[in-house]
């Protein structure tokens, strides 16, 4: 059963950095491309950020690029999301799936950026 949980996340003011955790459990992990998603309140899932099982491709949303890092550990089977220079449009609960949004959800982590 896949079991995804999220961690990492907090209040933090704009132009700072949060680093998000995936820790993922319950299928092949390294075989599995992976992706981060967030939900602001009022509007839809979308996804950030994305990233092959090697590591070897990353691709982001517009919104983030140059600003968030994804990165993963197939040893430990987690996933990372380095998120700097923050902007209040960034809050949002932060999940993470595989590459297409399929499996199940976890419960997010919160991300509140403000002064």
């Amino acid at each position: 059963q896949v079991q995804l949980v999220e961690s990492g996340g907090g209040l933090v003011q704009p132009g700072g950095s949060l680093r998000l955790s995936c820790a993922a459990s319950g299928f092949s992990f390294r075989s599995n491309a992976m992706s981060w998603w967030r939900q602001a309140p009022g509007k839809e899932r979308e996804w950030v950020a994305r990233i092959t099982p090697s590591s070897a491709t990353t691709i982001y949303a517009d919104s983030v690029k140059g600003r968030f890092t994804i990165s993963r550990d197939n040893a430990k089977n987690l996933m990372y999301l380095q998120m700097d220079s923050l902007k209040p449009e960034d809050t949002a609960a932060y999940y993470c799936n595989n590459w297409g949004g399929t499996w199940s959800w976890g419960q997010g982590t919160q991300v509140t950026v403000s002064s």
